[in-house]
């Protein structure tokens, strides 16, 4: 390597910042509280919109848009599930786990299993061969990306990760510890037993229940899902730093309100022991240490597809 290639190395490394010590652990510990007033407050206003939604949709099968609010609302309940699984959403620990295995049932993840899959993702973040989220297939073309809004490929990984679980098999999962196994396939067969019970209460009275209310809403909400959720990783450095691998977004209250504040993601993954009440704070002492901060999914994904190849393949 040439001495112009060697300082133009230095400079480019010098310009990526590191993630130690921007906060003191005091100014860390205001952040930090956990609130069952706020917790409740937002799984409140969460589960009021998929009600008002819902019955809307159920009465007026042809508002098509409160179809849509309601399967967003709905798979949104990945982000009340990820909250409760951090055990942030709530003080009590107790309730954060009752409230993340039904927003997992909800939303069609398993809240058990969710949080030492998570657990992994923050402690290697972007790490090649670490990070279990990294086994999910960054889309490399058009049609790749397409195929991941779908939602096609993550139902796919979940009816197969979900039975697999429940038959006992958790070979591909090295993070689910021997003593947890029980617990996580315990909890995934009484997950399964929900919709058994859902699926033939529906058959016995003769009425597409499971299809209307569930099933089809959260196959309608899972696209938009999708395109929250490519933006907090994709295009961000592979390496553990906190600054440069994770994306928080700039979006509509309403959309952070139903996500209970992720985008602000980078906040997140810095300090995960901030909780959402606290992240939109905590973005405005934190934001100018980000590398990437963009404004809008729209923007986030549109920089994405620019990057893609052009083949359909």
């Amino acid at each position: 390597m040439t001495a112009h290639q060697l300082a133009s190395s230095a400079r480019i490394e010098s310009e990526i910042p590191t993630p130690d010590h921007i906060l003191s652990a005091a100014e860390l510990s205001r952040f930090n509280p956990r609130s069952n007033r706020q917790g409740s407050l937002r799984l409140g206003g969460h589960l009021a919109t998929i009600a008002i939604s819902g019955y809307v949709w159920a009465m007026y099968p042809v508002a098509i848009p409160c179809l849509v609010i309601y399967g967003f609302s709905l798979a949104a309940m990945f982000a009340t599930m990820h909250e409760c699984c951090h055990r942030t959403a709530f003080a009590n620990n107790q309730v954060n786990d009752a409230v993340a295995w039904w927003a997992g049932v909800l939303s069609f993840y398993n809240g058990t299993f969710y949080r030492r899959y998570h657990k992994w993702h923050h402690r290697y973040t972007r790490i090649p061969g670490k990070d279990p989220e990294l086994t999910d297939r960054t889309p490399d073309s058009l049609y790749r990306y397409g195929l991941e809004l779908t939602g096609l490929p993550w139902w796919w990984g979940k009816l197969r990760g979900h039975s697999r679980i429940a038959l006992g098999i958790l070979d591909e999962y090295p993070y689910i510890p021997a003593p947890a196994s029980a617990e996580v396939i315990r909890s995934t067969r009484l997950q399964l037993l929900v919709y058994a019970i859902a699926i033939g209460v529906s058959i016995g009275f003769a009425q597409p229940w499971f299809v209307m209310y569930w099933l089809l809403p959260l196959a309608v909400g899972q696209p938009l899902l999708r395109f929250v959720l490519l933006a907090e990783h994709t295009g961000c450095t592979l390496d553990d730093n906190s600054l440069t691998n994770t994306r928080t977004t700039l979006t509509w209250a309403p959309l952070r309100y139903l996500m209970w504040n992720m985008p602000f993601h980078a906040e997140h993954h810095l300090h995960p022991s901030i909780p959402f009440h606290a992240l939109p704070a905590a973005h405005e002492r934190l934001k100018s240490h980000f590398r990437t901060v963009d404004p809008g999914y729209v923007r986030v994904n549109l920089g994405i597809i620019s990057k893609l190849e052009s083949r359909w393949s």
